[in-house]
C-alpha cells in the first residue's frame, strides 16, 4: 500500500499530466445533451432501424460496463506511479459515463418491455458474450501487457462495429443529438487507446528481441480471434440493413489505428471508409483521432441541467 502521495507539480514522465488535463477537458455528461429532442427522428426510424441502434447501444453498454468495473481498475492497480493511477481512474470514470448514457438513450426511446429486451438480448447473444468472457478473463488473468492490448482492442478497434450505425445516422442529419453523444464517446476512446498505447510502448521497448516477438505473435492472435467474433456479431446486428461490409471496413480501419497506438505492424491494408463515420470519429490525417480539439468542435454545448422525468419525455415524444 502506497504511503506517499501524488505530487502534480512534477512533470512525470512527461505525457501522463497531458492526458490527465485533456480527459478533464473533455469531461461531459448525457444530461449535457438534449438527447429527447431525436424522439422524432426515432419515430421515423423502421423497426428494424430502430432495433439495430439498440442492439449496438446495448453491446456497447456492456462492454464499458466491463471497461469501467475491470479493465481500467485493473490497469491502474498495474501502475506504481501516482499520476497514473490516477489519469487511469479517470478514464474508469469516464466508461461508466459512457454506459450510463446508453442507459439513459433506452429511458429516452424505449418502452419498460423494450428496454428489458435490449438487456436480455445482451445476455442471449452468442458473440457479445464470447466478448466479454474473453476480456474478463484477459483484465484478470493476464500480465500488464496483455491488459494494455486487451483495453486497445476493444476501445480502439471493437467499439467500432456499434458506434458506425450512430455516427452513419448523424452524418444524415437523423438522431443529431444521439450522434453528439457517440461522437464525444469516440474522443474519449480516441484519448483512452493513446494513451493505454503509450504505456504498452515503455514496457514493450524494455524486453529483449525474442520476448517482444512472442509479444507480437500473441497480439496478432488475440487481434485476428477478436476480429474473427466482431464479425459475427456484426454479421447478425447488421443483417436487416445490409451494412455489415460498411462496418466490417470501418472495424478494420481501426484494427490499424490500434496497431498505431501500441506501436506494432497494421494488420489490415488500407480501404476506403464511409466518409460520415470518418467524420464523425474526428480523424486528422486519416490515421488518428483529433481528440485535443473536440470539445466545442461538432456544436457540443453545455445546457442547464434539469432532472429528466416522464413527463418531460413525453412532452419529447408529442411535439
Amino acid at each position: 500500500m502506497s504511503k506517499s502521495a501524488t505530487n502534480w507539480s512534477e512533470a512525470g514522465d512527461g505525457f501522463t499530466q497531458a492526458f490527465y488535463v485533456q480527459q478533464q477537458a473533455q469531461l461531459w455528461f448525457s444530461e449535457e445533451i438534449p438527447i429527447a429532442s431525436d424522439a422524432a427522428d426515432w419515430r421515423a426510424l423502421s423497426p428494424a432501424e430502430r432495433q439495430c441502434y439498440t442492439r449496438v447501444s446495448a453491446g456497447l453498454n456492456a462492454m464499458d460496463t466491463l471497461q469501467g468495473e475491470v479493465g481500467m481498475p485493473l490497469l491502474a492497480a498495474g501502475e506504481e506511479d501516482h499520476q497514473r493511477k490516477a489519469t487511469l481512474a479517470m478514464f474508469a470514470f469516464m466508461e461508466n459515463v459512457h454506459a450510463r448514457s446508453y442507459s439513459m438513450a433506452n429511458k429516452t426511446f424505449l418502452s419498460a418491455s423494450e428496454e428489458r429486451e435490449a438487456f436480455e438480448w445482451i445476455e442471449a447473444q452468442p458473440h457479445l458474450q464470447r466478448k466479454i468472457t474473453a476480456f474478463r478473463r484477459l483484465y484478470e488473468e493476464g500480465d500488464a501487457l496483455t491488459r494494455m492490448m486487451a483495453s486497445c482492442l476493444l476501445e480502439t478497434a471493437l467499439f467500432y462495429s456499434g458506434f458506425f450505425y450512430p455516427l452513419y445516422l448523424a452524418g444524415q442529419g437523423k438522431m443529431s443529438h444521439m450522434g453528439e453523444v457517440f461522437t464525444l464517446i469516440c474522443a474519449d476512446e480516441a484519448l483512452h487507446g493513446t494513451y493505454v498505447g503509450l504505456l504498452f510502448q515503455e514496457r514493450f521497448a524494455a524486453l529483449p528481441e525474442d520476448e517482444q516477438a512472442e509479444v507480437r505473435a500473441r497480439f496478432e492472435a488475440l487481434a485476428r480471434e477478436f476480429y474473427e467474433n466482431e464479425c459475427g456479431y456484426t454479421d447478425e446486428v447488421y443483417a436487416a440493413l445490409e451494412l455489415a461490409s460498411e462496418v466490417k471496413k470501418f472495424v478494420r480501419y481501426n484494427f490499424n489505428i490500434c496497431c498505431d497506438n501500441l506501436g506494432l505492424e497494421r494488420l489490415f491494408p488500407d480501404e476506403e471508409v464511409n466518409p460520415l463515420v470518418l467524420n464523425g470519429i474526428r480523424t486528422t490525417g486519416g490515421t488518428t483521432h483529433d481528440f485535443f480539439s473536440i470539445k466545442g468542435a461538432g456544436g457540443y454545448s453545455k445546457i442547464a441541467v434539469t432532472p429528466l422525468t416522464d413527463a418531460a419525455v413525453r412532452e419529447a415524444w408529442d411535439a
